[in-house]
């Protein structure tokens, strides 16, 4: 499996809520709107742990969405995900690779750096993620990206680019018009009173671009 196409992409973390109430609520969120999930649990890797990734990923089965696990890829292999998110203190893209196989989905946080993003492509990164670009409730000490970094971002590399930080239904279309494939999001959807509604809102945002070639400034 390769990462195609455009949209939300919901980060699943127990921090934000419970274990039983993501399960709870998750195949309906997803089904809301939702391209590709991210399991994000900082916790410690033991049979509870591994029951809860393993039941994230049967949701993503069955709604047909590809799920990455965060920072691990030796979790990401333990449970078959579909690839894994990588940070600056996290192993190298190629390692990860190596593990997971070549269909894998590798992606990159590149922060506020433009030269990471390139190292990424070079790499072979399936995915770049920049931000924060608002301000972020999940890391509020973030170093923040201006759209302009985007779109800067957006004719520099040709690998899909995605955005984190403080991304919600009503500030997202900006971001997806700056030719941003990929729209990530944690508190924008499950600290809302209703996350259902909030990924069919966030899913919105792309409709100007549904079904286009991807959006890209001029250079």
């Amino acid at each position: 499996m390769k990462l195609r196409g455009q949209g939300p992409y919901l980060i699943v973390d127990p921090k934000w809520r419970s274990r039983k109430r993501l399960i709870a609520e998750l195949e309906e969120v997803i089904r809301a709107g939702a391209g590709l999930v991210q399991l994000r649990d900082k916790s410690q890797w033991d049979a509870e742990s591994r029951d809860f990734a393993e039941q994230v990923l049967a949701i993503c089965r069955q709604t047909h969405v590809p799920l990455i696990v965060n920072d691990d890829p030796v979790r990401a292999h333990a449970i078959g995900a579909d690839g894994v998110h990588l940070g600056v203190a996290d192993p190298s893209i190629g390692s990860a690779r190596s593990l997971l196989g070549e269909r894998s989905i590798i992606g990159v946080s590149a922060y506020a750096d433009l030269e990471r993003g390139r190292a990424a492509e070079r790499e072979g990164a399936d995915y770049i993620a920049f931000g924060s670009i608002y301000p972020s409730p999940s890391k509020p000490h973030a170093k923040r990206v201006s759209l302009d970094f985007l779109k800067m971002a957006r004719r520099t590399l040709d690998t899909p680019l995605c955005a984190i930080g403080g991304i919600r239904p009503d500030n997202a279309r900006p971001i997806v018009l700056a030719g941003i494939s990929w729209l990530a999001v944690i508190s924008g959807i499950w600290e809302t009173p209703d996350p259902v509604a909030a990924m069919h809102e966030l899913a919105q945002a792309f409709e100007p671009v549904r079904g286009k070639p991807q959006l890209r400034p001029p250079r």
